[in-house]
C-alpha cells in the first residue's frame, strides 16, 4: 500500500509518552506520509510533567523518525490546531471498548466543528493495551 499524500495529527497530553504511544506513531507512520504529534498544554488534567518537557520526551522517544515526524505544543483546541495547519486526519488510540464510547463523541464533535476533519482509530499491539 502507498502512503497517502495526506498528513496526520497526533493529538494527546503524553505525559508522559508511553510504548502504547509509541506504537500508535509508528502504525499512524505506515499509512500517512507525516505525522505531527501535538502536545496538548491540559491545564484542566493537571500534567505531571510541563509542557516542555513532554515535548521533549516525545522527541526523544521519536528521534529515528525525524523528517517524517513532528512534534509541536498544542496550545488550543485541536479543531483550530486542524484547520490552522491544513490537516484532515485526527489520529486516536484505542485499548479497549471503553475508549472507543469517549473517542467517538470526540470525533463526532470534531466533525460537526468541521466536517472535512476525519478520525482514524489504531489499536496499539496487545502488549502495549494497558
Amino acid at each position: 500500500m502507498s502512503k497517502n499524500k495526506a498528513v496526520a495529527v497526533y493529538p494527546g497530553t503524553f505525559d508522559p509518552i508511553t510504548n502504547g504511544h509509541i506504537d500508535i506513531i509508528k502504525r499512524a507512520l505506515h499509512i500517512f506520509k507525516s505525522l505531527t504529534v501535538a502536545v496538548a498544554e491540559s491545564a484542566r488534567k493537571a500534567p505531571l510533567f510541563t509542557l516542555a518537557e513532554r515535548i521533549a520526551m516525545v522527541r526523544e522517544a521519536t528521534a529515528t523518525d525525524v523528517g517524517v515526524l513532528s512534534v509541536e505544543p498544542l496550545p488550543g483546541l485541536l479543531i483550530d490546531y486542524m484547520q490552522s495547519h491544513g490537516a484532515k486526519t485526527v489520529i486516536r488510540g484505542l485499548r479497549v471498548v471503553s475508549d472507543f464510547e469517549y473517542e467517538f463523541q470526540m470525533a463526532m464533535m470534531n466533525r460537526t466543528l468541521d466536517k472535512n476533519i476525519d478520525t482514524v482509530f489504531l489499536m496499539p499491539s496487545e502488549e502495549h493495551f494497558f
